[in-house]
């Protein structure tokens, strides 16, 4: 059981420019232990986006420090928002961690066009944000994903 609850999250949003490399480290850290580790897929996690000042980074951080969940979101060609690197830490699965994430995501949007790519036992979470499946399923590192979008 997970003493992390939701209201218990402090959620922070930063353009990459804003990051403290202390901030980015814990990202990069997490990013790479539940992308490379945990889901076995090595891939270029530092792929030059980051610290774009058109990247906006959101991670919700425990009493204690401790990065419970983080996302970024991309300014892509017209307009288009592209929500990426979702992910949570291990101990805040299951408590809201991701949804509170989401939920701070889509407001950053607000109505701006926005997708992602999503791995594809996780097309339920996204919908509850207002994203639909468009396209095929694809392989990405080995994982099943589909494009996501909400208009």
């Amino acid at each position: 059981m997970t003493d992390v609850r939701p209201d218990s999250l402090t959620v922070v949003v930063r353009s990459g420019t804003e990051l403290s490399a202390p901030e980015l480290y814990a990202m990069l850290r997490l990013r790479v232990d539940v992308f490379v580790v945990e889901q076995e897929c090595p891939y270029p996690e530092i792929d030059g986006k980051d610290l774009l000042d058109g990247t906006r980074h959101v991670w919700a951080a425990t009493d204690d420090g401790r990065v419970a969940g983080c996302l970024r979101v991309l300014d892509e060609d017209h307009g288009v928002q592209r929500i990426g690197r979702v992910c949570t830490a291990g101990f805040a699965r299951g408590t809201g961690a991701g949804a509170l994430l989401m939920r701070t995501a889509v407001d950053l949007v607000g109505d701006a066009e926005s997708v992602l790519d999503a791995q594809t036992y996780a097309t339920g979470f996204y919908a509850r944000f207002g994203f639909r499946p468009e396209g095929e399923e694809f392989l990405e590192d080995g994982i099943p994903h589909i494009r996501m979008r909400r208009s």
